[in-house]
């Protein structure tokens, strides 16, 4: 009888035995192995993607050169390049896209009131030199009576055209209006000047046809032309209409769009912008 329980005492030892080396056998240890990929798999899945809508050079550069350095903050940054200076707004006020990325605030303020959005500048990234070119006149005292004048239609752009005219002594405008004026705050216009409103994209077509077209570098540079060697008069002050990423009040504060606009305004854009717009683009920040 004590053999027998001998026996029986041994063969559980050995049974326990086995089955605690099936519990570290080889495949344990290959779920042991596997685990890292699948924290790999958790984090990617965990990565946000920001989409911004923009429209042309260096806009679409500056996004392009701040998208590995979001990917290592885990935004993956996916541009929406688009085709006219509305759909932008349009986009991210009806929540297509999170941010965008291609106007100065005034206009985003006319575009909130036209459209009682709620579009919110969150940084502003670099100052665009606005110029005055022509292809028939080499100064602006060479402009003749009743010259044509392009300026952009919106209303943002057209005060500031005018705004940028007043200030250089072309015309004078009812004192105050400012960056808000239009045509009828034109009190003095000695040439007789006709300013012609057209779509911001039309600008650079228009300098086949008018004697003068006012626009921002981002139009004038695909013509080969710079405001500092080719204006015939430039802006005087830059401040308030800095190109600016611009999101909506409820997302703002969000961490992804926090770290977008702190990619934008690093050393990195700055260096880019003064390597390869210096004559057109200046930082808007420190």
């Amino acid at each position: 009888m004590k053999k027998w329980i001998l026996m029986l005492s041994l063969l559980m030892v050995f049974v326990t035995g086995c089955g605690n080396q099936a519990a570290n056998s080889p495949a344990d240890n290959s779920s042991s192995q596997n685990q890292p990929e699948a924290q790999t798999e958790s984090q990617e899945q965990e990565a946000v993607t920001l989409k911004v809508a923009t429209l042309i050079p260096p806009m679409t550069e500056i996004l392009e050169l701040v998208q590995p350095l979001l990917k290592e903050e885990g935004v993956n940054l996916e541009l929406v390049v688009l085709s006219d200076n509305i759909q932008p707004n349009d986009a991210l006020a009806n929540k297509e896209v999170d941010v965008n990325f291609f106007q100065h605030v005034p206009y985003m303020e006319q575009y909130n009131e036209n459209k009682n959005a709620s579009l919110v500048a969150v940084q502003p990234i670099y100052h665009a030199v606005y110029g005055a070119y022509s292809k028939r006149y080499k100064s602006m005292e060479e402009l003749p009576e009743g010259a044509v004048i392009a300026i952009a239609n919106d209303p943002s752009n057209i005060g500031r055209s005018l705004d940028m005219l007043d200030k250089a002594g072309i015309i004078k405008l009812k004192e105050g209006v400012g960056i808000n004026a239009t045509q009828a705050d034109i009190i003095e216009n000695e040439k007789n000047y006709k300013f012609e409103e057209v779509d911001l994209l039309m600008l650079a077509r228009m300098l086949d046809d008018a004697d003068l077209v006012l626009m921002t570098p981002a139009y004038a540079s695909p013509l080969g032309l710079t405001p500092k060697k080719d204006a015939l008069l430039t802006e005087t002050a830059e401040s308030d209409f800095a190109i600016t990423l611009v999101a909506r009040e409820d997302n703002r504060d969000s961490e992804a769009v926090q770290k977008l606009a702190k990619a934008m305004s690093g050393p990195e854009v700055k260096q880019f912008l003064q390597e390869n717009y210096d004559e057109i683009a200046i930082p808007a920040f420190e």
